[in-house]
């Protein structure tokens, strides 16, 4: 298993995220009372926002202005460790020479009893959200990278931009704003990832385990902050729908408050989950065709699994000794498929015959299940949910544009 670099090494998507009770222990959200519910904290600082200072000691604000420093940017031309996407055009060859117009802070753990970096090695809010914003229109939409090179140096940068926002004193408005941005871009960068890469030299947990931070993160800004936070549901909902299925994160957004789980973002997430629990495919892929661009990101993980459940209980109720027949049409419908061809790899990856191109068999003790269920390419779930706007549109939208036809209710 080979784990990224400073500057990030290629990554990959994997199986579903773990059941939240098998991750690392969660820190106490405020809201939570005495119910004694955590959330995931970051991996890079014990928790945001920041633990009170000493006495008379105030966070400073970052006054850093370019998206990487020049002192790291001369120490990593000098070392020659700049990414091929921070190198000025032209500039390729036996010296490398840093462009300060795509550079970007890489993420350096904080070590125990280093000195905090002075104000002018941290980027201010604006700066960071600025930061964000260059990484969803420039590097998340660059053609000559693999997805998953993509995938790592996005990844590595905004665990960067975390950090920054977490050593400085920012607002909580401010710091949520920046926090949404990040996740909604890393989010967006897992789901591009694809089945192609999903076995690739790659650690798949790592970039779950930074979704998990990045939401714990935002939510403990959420908790501890008076807001307002306008977009505050879509990234709850977010957060249940990426863990899709768990009693603890299901847990989490009941104890929210009530105004906030009654709004329809809220209301569409819950019922997903529910559908997902009792195993209704019917309902769980007629919603999921509703969902937003960003939420449909969160749940991707999940679809591959759901799918695998659907097709299992249809292979208990049809097969027959003699073999019944169900159109693969039908199955696209159903499961949401991105076509015929889909339907018919889905069908022989379980051991189901085909009859012809256009049904399949359920012959009695064919079906199986072997290693991972196939991830699909979700062009219907997913991909085709853009309808013509750019990721940075769509991180930074005020609100997600209801561009995607709702129910009416979440029933």
């Amino acid at each position: 298993m080979l784990r990224p670099g400073r500057g990030g090494g290629p990554v990959g998507v994997g199986p579903a995220p773990p059941p939240l009770s098998l991750r690392r222990p969660w820190r106490a959200l405020p809201q939570d009372g005495a119910s004694g519910r955590t959330c995931p904290p970051d991996a890079e600082r014990p928790s945001f926002p920041p633990s009170p200072p000493m006495p008379g000691y105030e966070l400073p604000v970052g006054t850093c202005v370019d998206m990487c420093p020049a002192a790291e940017r001369a120490q990593r031309e000098k070392e020659r460790r700049l990414h091929r996407f921070e190198v000025a055009p032209g500039c390729r060859g036996h010296r490398p020479r840093a462009d300060p117009q795509r550079t970007v802070k890489e993420y350096s753990r904080p070590a125990a009893g280093k000195i905090r970096p002075p104000p002018s090695l941290l980027r201010p809010p604006s700066v960071l959200l600025a930061t964000v914003r260059y990484l969803a229109s420039e590097v998340v939409e660059r053609t000559d990278a693999s997805r998953a090179e993509v995938a790592s140096f996005v990844a590595d940068r905004l665990r960067a931009v975390r950090l920054d926002l977490a050593l400085q004193g920012a607002g909580d408005v401010e710091a949520a704003l920046v926090l949404e941005a990040a996740l909604a871009v890393l989010l967006a960068v897992v789901a591009r990832l694809g089945p192609s890469t999903a076995h690739g030299p790659a650690d798949p947990m790592l970039l779950q385990a930074q979704v998990q931070e990045g939401f714990g993160s935002l939510r403990r800004c959420y908790a501890l902050g008076a807001g307002p936070h306008p977009r505050q549901a879509t990234f709850q909902s977010l957060f249940l729908l990426y863990n899709l299925g768990s009693v603890e994160a299901l847990h989490e957004i009941l104890q929210l408050p009530t105004a906030l789980r009654s709004c329809p973002a809220l209301r569409t997430a819950l019922a997903v989950d529910s559908a997902f629990r009792e195993g209704n495919a019917a309902r769980l892929f007629r919603l999921l065709r509703t969902l937003p661009y960003l939420q449909s990101c969160a749940v991707q993980c999940h679809v591959g699994r759901a799918r695998r459940g659907a097709l299992a209980r249809l292979a208990r109720a049809l097969s027959t000794p003699k073999g019944q027949t169900l159109p693969l049409g039908f199955m696209v419908h159903l499961l949401a498929l991105d076509g015929p061809k889909e339907a018919r790899d889905l069908c022989q990856a379980h051991g189901l015959p085909l009859d012809g191109q256009e049904r399949v068999v359920f012959l009695r003790g064919r079906y199986t299940e072997e290693g991972l269920p196939p991830a699909g390419t979700c062009q219907v779930l997913v991909g085709n949910k853009l309808g013509g706007r750019t990721l940075e549109e769509v991180v930074t939208a005020e609100e997600e544009d209801e561009a995607v036809d709702r129910p009416k209710s979440a029933a």
